[in-house]
């Protein structure tokens, strides 16, 4: 009887788990007050459980339950808060709202 019981619980376990995925990807900054943005951006959004921001590889490394966010989501957020990351690009606005420390963009391109 106790085989039995366990043969139905265990499997509720493995179901009940949340979907979580661990993502890396590109996002432009280039100082500590970048990183704070773009973490704090990222952990804001329902869903994402882990944000870290590598300064020297400027990749963002993600950990989000994808039932609750999806990744296009966390990267519209963080290009609205004035960081490209490949997919989606800040707009002008977005982008120079960012403290002048934080700009990354070649000034001479735009």
């Amino acid at each position: 009887m106790k085989k039995i019981l366990l043969l139905l619980i265990i499997p509720l376990f493995s179901y009940s788990q949340s979907k979580s995925l661990k993502v890396n990807f590109p996002v432009n900054g280039v100082c500590k007050m970048c990183k704070e943005r773009i973490e704090k951006v990222s952990l804001n959004l329902k869903g994402v459980k882990y944000a870290d921001w590598n300064l020297n590889s400027s990749n963002l490394s993600i950990i989000f339950n994808m039932k609750k966010v999806t990744i296009d989501e966390i990267k519209n957020k963080i290009a609205e808060s004035g960081h490209d990351n490949g997919d989606y690009i800040s707009s002008l606005e977005s982008y120079n709202k960012l403290p002048d420390c934080c700009k990354y963009r070649d000034t001479a391109k735009h």
